[in-house]
């Protein structure tokens, strides 16, 4: 593994990144999506999640592709797909413990809300451990990969590429990260399907570590 001394900020994204895909809350939040398409449009449900798929590849997210063809407003939105059972989500004082052990600053870099990654935070036991949320209400309602979101995260939160670890579950997600200098590495899972969708059989030259255990890789980052 490259060594990660030079690293003091560490950026996490939180679905299926910081809490395994096996959790399953996507599947959720995929389910409130259909439902909130179908009665945007006044159709069934099946056309609602075809509808929901073309939106999310097309323009990173549900919403964004909502606001951006079809002027919605996102606050309803959020409240909607964000209201879903997080006990799925297990106290993680392993992964808690890893991330204590980082050196230098720890920040989530979400497509989602502050709220919804305050409610994953807590049931993981590491929000005292992070110093600040860079959310989609931040981001202007860009989501990634755009590189809006990320200028404005590396000005915001003043993180200096360089020095800069991003962790992420999907491959596209990393590629202006890479551009910008910072280490990046892939968070897998097979029961990511998303994920799988989007990066295809290559994740490519941007994706320079790859991992299905971000505890275990972020405990041997301190033996690099």
């Amino acid at each position: 593994m490259k060594s990660f001394r030079h690293i003091d900020t560490w950026v996490f994204d939180l679905d299926n990144t910081l809490y395994p895909a096996s959790c399953r809350l996507f599947d959720q939040m995929h389910v409130r999506m259909g439902d909130y398409v179908m009665r945007r449009f006044g159709v069934e449900y099946a056309e609602a999640k075809r509808i929901q798929k073309e939106l999310f590849y097309k323009h990173g997210t549900t919403l964004r592709g909502l606001m951006v063809e079809h002027g919605e407003q996102p606050e309803g939105f959020l409240d909607y797909v964000h209201d879903i059972d997080y006990s799925p989500v297990p106290h993680s004082p392993g992964l808690a413990a890893a991330i204590a052990a980082l050196p230098g600053r720890k920040l989530i870099f979400t497509n989602g809300t502050t709220a919804h990654a305050r409610r994953v935070m807590e049931r993981l036991g590491v929000t005292a451990l992070f110093d600040g949320i860079y959310d989609i209400v931040d981001s202007d309602h860009i989501p990634k990969p755009d590189r809006a979101p990320y200028d404005k995260f590396l000005s915001l939160h003043r993180v200096t590429p360089g020095s800069t670890a991003f962790f992420e579950d999907i491959a596209r997600n990393l590629e202006v990260p890479h551009a910008m200098g910072m280490a990046t590495v892939l968070v897998t899972s097979d029961e990511n399907g998303d994920a799988i969708h989007l990066n295809g059989e290559t994740p490519g030259a941007h994706v320079q570590h790859v991992t299905p255990d971000l505890t275990g890789f972020l405990e041997r980052t301190r033996q690099t």
